[in-house]
C-alpha cells in the first residue's frame, strides 16, 4: 500500500504534501491512532471532565486516570520524546507535531497521552541530563505515567525573563543543597499526583561568569520549608487540577545527589528544555485553533441564528472573516512544522531562530483566530458554553510562557544584526558594479540604495 493511500484519512487533511513525504509508515499509523483517539475518546468527555472536577478541583478527575491508562495500554504514550533519545516511541519531532496539533483540540487531551506540558519538556530535560541512576528514580515513573512533575524557574522579585537575575539561593555543601527563594508558576502542590520540581537557582552569585552561577536541581514536593503560599489564576482561570503555585523555599534541603548535570550547568539544561518545550505550546495551540475554527463553521449555520433572516454564514464579512482564519491557521502551521524539520535536521540549538519565531507568531496570529470564532458567538463565545475563552486564554497565556515576546524578539533580532556587516558588504560590491557599468555606458553614476 501506497503512502499516500495510508494518508487517505481526516487525520491528513491539513497537512501539506512536503510533510507527507516525511512520514514512515509507522509515524502515520500512530498520527491515525492519535486522531481516532481525540475524536472519540477526548471530545465527547469534555463535559464528563468539567463536572468531575467539580467535586475536588485539585485531584485529576476519574475520568483522566481512565483514558490514561487506555491510552498507555494502546501505545500512545511520551509519543513527543525524539527519537534520538533510546528511551523514545520513535517518532521524529515532525511526525510528533501532527500528533500534537490533533490533541491540542482538547486542553488536557495531551494528559490522556503523558504528552502534556510541563511533562513534555521535564522528561526531555531528564532524558537528555541525568544519569542513570537518576533516570531509574524520576524518568522512569515519568514515563510509566506513575507520578507527575513541575519547572520552577520565574521568580516575582526579578526580571526573570533575563534568567541570570534568577536569585533563589543554593548553598551546596558536601551532603546537601539548602534553597531559600520565592518562585511563582510551577504546577500546583494541592494535586496530589505531583511528586517532584525541577528547580533552577543560584549556587554561586560571585561567579564572574553569570552564566555559571546557576544550579539545576530535583526537589521532591513536599519536601519541609517549600511552602505553596496560594494558586495563581491565569486571566480569572484556576487552571484547575494542575493550577500554577506561587512557593516559598523556606531552607529546603535537599540531598547534593539530586544536583542534575552538576553545578553550575542550569543554563545549559535550560535552554536545552525550554527550545522543545515552546515548540510544543506551538504544536498544541493549531489544534486549539482548528477547533475554535470549527465551532465558527458551526455557528455560520446555526439554523436558530439567523439575524435579519439570513444564516450567520450568509453574510459577506463572516464568509471573509472564516476565509481569514482558514489562511491563519495554514499559515502558522506551516512555521510550526518548518521549526519541527529544523529541530529534526540541523537539532534544537541549530533551530533557535524557527522555534523563536514560532513562539512569536503563532499565538499572537491564532489569538486573533479564536476571537473571531468568540465575536460570532456573540455573548455565548465569552461563557462556558464554548471552550473558547478558555481556548483564547491558553492562546494569550503561551505569549509568556518560557519567554515573553519581547525576549524571543530581541534575541531574533539580535541575531538578524550579525547578518547586517555581510549583506551591507554585497550591497556594496552591487555599487561597485553599477559604478563600473555607468562608465561603459557614459551615466554619471547616482546615490543607489544610500550608498554611494
Amino acid at each position: 500500500m501506497s503512502s499516500e493511500s495510508l494518508m487517505d484519512h481526516p487525520a491528513f487533511a491539513r497537512t501539506p504534501p512536503w510533510v507527507k513525504a516525511k512520514l514512515r509508515p509507522f509515524a502515520i499509523e500512530k498520527i491515525k491512532q492519535v486522531y481516532e483517539w481525540v475524536e472519540t475518546e477526548c471530545i465527547p468527555a469534555e463535559r464528563i471532565f468539567k463536572a468531575q472536577i467539580k467535586d475536588n478541583r485539585w485531584k485529576n478527575p476519574p475520568i483522566i486516570h481512565e483514558l490514561r491508562q487506555k491510552a498507555k495500554a494502546q501505545g500512545l504514550f511520551n509519543l513527543f520524546l525524539p527519537n534520538h533519545f533510546k528511551e523514545s516511541p520513535g517518532l521524529t519531532n515532525l511526525e510528533y507535531s501532527c500528533c500534537a496539533e490533533i490533541m491540542g483540540k482538547v486542553y488536557w487531551a495531551p494528559q490522556t497521552m503523558n504528552c502534556h506540558a510541563p511533562e513534555t519538556g521535564n522528561i526531555e530535560l531528564l532524558a537528555k541530563y541525568c544519569s542513570p541512576e537518576q533516570k531509574k528514580k524520576w524518568l522512569e515513573p515519568l514515563m510509566n505515567g506513575e507520578m507527575s512533575s513541575a519547572y520552577s524557574m520565574t521568580e516575582p522579585d526579578v526580571a526573570s525573563s533575563d534568567a541570570t537575575n534568577i536569585a533563589c539561593s543554593m548553598k551546596i555543601t558536601d551532603t546537601e543543597v539548602i534553597i531559600n527563594g520565592r518562585k511563582l508558576y510551577a504546577n500546583c502542590q494541592y494535586n496530589e499526583d505531583l511528586n517532584i520540581y525541577i528547580l533552577m537557582g543560584c549556587s554561586d552569585p560571585e561567579n564572574p561568569n553569570p552564566w555559571n552561577r546557576h544550579t539545576t536541581i530535583v526537589v521532591p514536593a513536599r519536601t519541609p520549608g517549600l511552602k505553596q503560599v496560594r494558586n495563581l489564576t491565569i486571566m480569572g482561570f484556576d487552571c484547575a487540577p494542575e493550577g500554577h503555585g506561587e512557593y516559598i523555599y523556606d531552607n529546603v534541603r535537599v540531598p547534593k545527589e539530586n544536583i542534575i548535570l552538576g553545578p553550575g550547568r542550569a543554563f545549559e539544561i535550560a535552554q536545552g528544555r525550554l527550545g522543545p518545550g515552546r515548540i510544543h505550546h506551538c504544536m498544541r495551540l493549531i489544534g486549539q485553533a482548528e477547533r475554535a475554527y470549527e465551532l465558527a463553521l458551526v455557528r455560520c449555520i446555526e439554523p436558530r441564528k439567523k439575524p435579519r433572516g439570513k444564516l450567520i454564514g450568509q453574510f459577506d464579512s463572516n464568509i471573509e472573516r472564516i476565509a481569514d482564519m482558514r489562511m491563519t491557521i495554514d499559515s502558522m502551521r506551516l512555521v510550526v512544522l518548518n521549526a519541527a524539520d529544523t529541530m529534526d535536521y540541523a537539532g534544537n540549538k541549530a533551530g533557535k531562530y524557527a522555534i523563536a519565531q514560532s513562539k512569536i507568531l503563532v499565538p499572537n496570529a491564532l489569538l486573533k483566530v479564536i476571537d473571531e470564532a468568540m465575536q460570532m458567538y456573540g455573548g455565548q463565545g465569552l461563557t462556558q458554553h464554548t471552550p473558547l475563552p478558555e481556548i483564547w486564554t491558553y492562546a494569550r497565556f503561551v505569549r509568556v510562557a518560557d519567554g515573553p515576546d519581547a525576549a524571543h524578539r530581541h534575541q531574533v533580532g539580535r541575531d538578524q544584526m550579525k547578518t547586517a556587516q555581510g549583506v551591507r558588504t554585497r550591497f556594496e560590491e552591487y555599487t561597485r558594479k553599477y559604478q563600473e557599468l555607468c562608465k561603459k555606458w557614459e551615466l554619471e553614476p547616482e546615490e543607489f540604495w544610500g550608498i554611494v
